[in-house]
């Protein structure tokens, strides 16, 4: 018998092959970044100026880079998915 204990979230993209520079590595732990990651896959960019949420959601609909950002201060990172939906990156902005 199995039990239900919820359902996986939908995502409105996919996310390619998913990698992380070894300065996120080193300041991230994975409960920091996995569920910004499935934010980010769900549409949610995170903390992000009205202008690039607006970009991100043109890029969904035309095709695009995606932009997510997350955290504060020294444990600040972005997320970014290619435009050809073939990578995803999760880097601190000093990898940028």
């Amino acid at each position: 018998m199995f039990k239900t204990i919820g359902t996986t979230p939908t995502t409105k993209f996919e996310l390619g092959d998913i990698i992380i520079t070894i300065n996120a590595m080193s300041a991230l732990s994975y409960l920091q970044y996995a569920p910004a990651l499935a934010r980010h896959a769900q549409g949610d960019w995170g903390e992000l100026p009205e202008e690039d949420v607006h970009s991100n959601e043109q890029a969904l609909e035309h095709g695009g880079r995606l932009f997510s950002a997350y955290g504060k201060g020294n444990r600040r990172f972005w997320i970014i998915t290619e435009a050809d939906r073939s990578v995803t990156t999760i880097l601190l902005p000093s990898d940028y």
